[in-house]
């Protein structure tokens, strides 16, 4: 232990600040794409749309089936070249890295929210929609202003849960060459040689956001347990 100079994490702390707000950066667009995909997704399950609730279950099966970095490298090396034959030319179309992982995250995180939204559909109590048939609102005037909005403050603990799973996801991209939190601090280590200091230094961030988002998830939750009796 006399050995360790964490001299060399402040030193490099710029580069790793730079990583972490990729990781915060991806988990926040991640998030938005995934919960308003989601939320369609749900919907179109909860309305039992006869062709589309089908493909609807089974993308949610899919990309719950299989794990995240298998569809990185799907949509990274297979989608330029569906691209390329649907174009004409044959030749793959580059989407990048930076693309790859906001688009990959969002699309694979939508799934997840689905089922909890969709779940949440399931959970809203039978007199709230007669309320809003009573008042004659629209079906669109009932879920946007009356049922969303409970189902999303009664499954905030979960979405806020998965988030934070969400925010440990991003150290995945790594198979990309992007420079995320953990990506930043594995390329210093590789240069300096300061492995150890490294990663217990992105070990106690990691666990300090999550921590921090964790008691977020806990005062929700007993919020609402109080609220229910």
């Amino acid at each position: 232990m006399n050995s360790l100079d964490f001299s060399i994490v402040l030193q490099a702390w710029p580069y790793l600040w730079s990583g972490l707000l990729f990781s915060l950066a991806l988990t926040a667009v991640a998030f938005v794409v995934g919960l308003v995909l989601g939320t369609c997704l749900a919907l179109v399950q909860h309305f039992e749309v006869p062709v589309l609730g089908k493909l609807v279950r089974g993308y949610v099966a899919l990309m719950r089936s299989i794990p995240l970095i298998l569809v990185l490298f799907w949509f990274f090396f297979l989608v330029p070249i569906v691209l390329g034959h649907l174009s004409g030319n044959g030749r793959p179309v580059p989407i990048g890295a930076t693309w790859t992982a906001f688009i990959t995250f969002g699309l694979f995180e939508a799934a997840y929210y689905s089922e909890i939204i969709r779940v949440g559909l399931r959970a809203v109590n039978k007199g709230q929609f007669e309320a809003c048939q009573a008042l004659a609102l629209s079906t669109f005037d009932t879920y946007r202003s009356v049922i969303l909005p409970q189902v999303l403050r009664v499954a905030s603990p979960i979405i806020l849960s998965q988030t934070i799973i969400l925010f440990q996801d991003t150290s995945l991209v790594y198979v990309l060459s992007l420079t995320d939190l953990l990506g930043a601090a594995s390329k210093l280590a590789q240069l300096n040689g300061r492995l150890v200091e490294m990663y217990l230094v992105i070990a106690v961030v990691y666990l300090a956001i999550s921590s921090a988002a964790s008691q977020c998830v806990a005062s929700l939750r007993k919020r609402y347990a109080i609220a229910g009796r």
